[in-house]
């Protein structure tokens, strides 16, 4: 069992493509699949999904993001809209952002420092109604100012190593003023964007398409004449798509046996890139409903769960691989094998550990309890990791039935608490693990945070976290943090942590795999070697 993977050695296969010295070739209409029936909306602000960001984030420019030449790296950024990374004053509280001068949105009005500005307030001080879903991620942020056309300053609440990466978020696509002052939420259902590609259609589960943007501020880019992205939510269409050229490639991640399939029946007509995925399934009980407020219950669903034997056996049928806690695998701030043994659900007596999960279910009268577990219909790995648990759940005499819903419901259920445990995930755009672990905050902190409960311990313990600035300490404090919000309180229950597998035509040229698909979906370095 594989627990800890460097993060500067992450296992891209592709980290130097074969094709990386090639001289691009212009022109052709790129076709891709998003494994999803539909986005809830196309604001990116909004969503955490995929769907909204494989569909949209060609039409977006960002402020900051990873290095599209090395999207494996943590830590490598570089300027979209600014030009050039500030350095930082007032003691790394201040940061001040020139912004480009020869950006147009895709109206043909230029994008100015105004724009730029407005974006981050509505992120970080969303106005009434408005959701922000990573707004937790900008809590060291005070005030965000245009000081004049082509100037935007950001004031910190306190210096953090922290701060970078949520300004690099692969979501916080730059939004013009002029729409967001008349209405705040019109990007929920329209496209009007500065990035590569400018939008042509979108056909609610089926598709939308972009056409180069003629006015892109990056000379020669994008190479592409245009996309089209097709919503398959089902693999099996999905490896037929490919198997048959309808479609070049999906960016999310398939199985190994979807990999192993294509390889065996195109050959080199195939090339394949995989990696570790910051990207993670959980369960989460609905603290609002009984016998889920009572923390007895909830970690007694952790304890019936076999996490060491699990993974292996899901690694061959399911894209997902590696044990982990509620930090990335592999980060400094993860926990060790050894960690995490000493928290429910990581026991290495599978037996002992169901036997305490039977006791506390007993103490608290939910002996043979029956629920619902709400699933989203994505197959990878939802499916496989809910039939899982529910045969682990069996164990300990409990009754479990599915609910699986499309992926609008889904969120729609989130959101509107409507379910008794629901499938939850974690994927984040990137290695940020001090913001990443945000998610196990309530909902009054954190808005993506469905378990309905609030922990005023569990926040404080985060802050205190989040603030301390000594790598050793902050590490300990993140131990203390995971064992209270997966052990003591058991708000959550971690699965196995993704492993990323993007199978594509070989003659897609330009695209590099990192440990999150959300990073990199732009397309404007891709062309097509035909």
């Amino acid at each position: 069992m594989r627990i800890l993977h460097g993060l500067l050695a992450l296992a891209l296969s592709a980290a130097v493509p074969a094709w990386a010295d090639e001289a691009p070739k212009r022109g052709g209409t790129f076709t891709y699949m998003i494994p999803a029936d539909a986005p809830p909306s196309l604001d990116g602000h909004r969503e955490t999904t995929y769907a909204t960001v494989h569909a949209t984030a060609p039409f977006y420019s960002v402020l900051i993001r990873i290095n599209p030449d090395n999207p494996s790296s943590p830590s490598d950024y570089v300027c979209d809209l600014c030009t050039e990374m500030p350095t930082p004053t007032d003691n790394g509280k201040t940061w001040t952002f020139k912004i480009r001068t020869d950006v147009k949105w895709h109206d043909g009005s230029p994008l100015t420092a105004a724009d730029v500005a407005k974006t981050w307030q509505e992120l970080v001080h969303p106005d009434p109604g408005v959701l922000s879903a990573r707004l937790p991620y900008y809590v060291m942020i005070d005030t965000v100012e245009a000081t004049d056309a082509s100037t935007v300053v950001f004031k910190l609440k306190f210096a953090t190593s922290a701060f970078l990466p949520a300004l690099a978020d692969p979501f916080a696509y730059i939004y013009k003023k002029e729409i967001l002052d008349r209405d705040p939420h019109w990007y929920e259902k329209n496209v009007m964007g500065s990035g590569p590609f400018k939008f042509v259609d979108y056909q609610i589960g089926q598709s939308i398409s972009g056409v180069r943007n003629p006015d892109y501020y990056r000379p020669g880019l994008p190479y592409l004449d245009g996309f089209k992205a097709i919503f398959t939510p089902k693999q099996a269409v999905e490896i037929d798509a490919i198997r048959s050229d309808r479609a070049a490639t999906e960016f999310r991640g398939m199985p190994p046996s979807a990999r192993d399939q294509l390889l065996k029946e195109l050959g080199d007509k195939i090339t394949v890139q995989t990696g570790d995925w910051n990207c993670v399934d959980m369960i989460t009980p609905n603290h609002g409903r009984k016998p889920f407020d009572d923390p007895r219950v909830r970690r007694a669903l952790a304890l019936a769960i076999d996490q060491w034997h699990g993974a292996p056996a899901l690694a061959k049928i399911a894209n997902v691989r590696t044990v982990g806690g509620i930090v990335f695998p592999g980060s400094p701030l993860a926990a060790t094998k050894q960690e995490l043994e000493q928290i429910a659900g990581y026991w290495s007596d599978i037996e002992k550990s169901r036997a305490e999960a039977r006791r506390l279910l007993k103490e608290a009268g939910a002996e043979n309890l029956s629920f619902e577990l709400m699933n989203r219909n994505v197959e990878q790995p939802y499916k496989y990791i809910a039939t899982w648990i529910i045969d682990e759940w069996s164990k300990v005499g409990l009754h479990v039935t599915q609910k699986v819903l499309p992926t609008g419901p889904f969120f729609d259920g989130l959101r509107s608490g409507s379910f008794d445990v629901t499938i939850d995930f974690n994927c984040q755009g990137l290695i940020n693990p001090a913001l990443d672990v945000g998610k196990f905050l309530p909902h009054s902190v954190y808005s993506e945070n469905y378990g309905n409960y609030e922990d005023q311990k569990d926040i404080d313990m985060y802050q205190a976290m989040l603030h301390e600035t000594d790598p050793v300490k902050q590490r300990i404090a993140m131990r203390d943090y995971e064992k209270y919000v997966l052990d003591t309180q058991a708000h959550m229950i971690m699965t196995p942590w993704w492993e990323r597998i993007v199978p594509m035509r070989s003659y897609v040229r330009g695209w590099k795999i990192s440990p999150s698909h959300y990073v990199n979906q732009d397309l404007a370095t891709i062309w097509l070697n035909q």
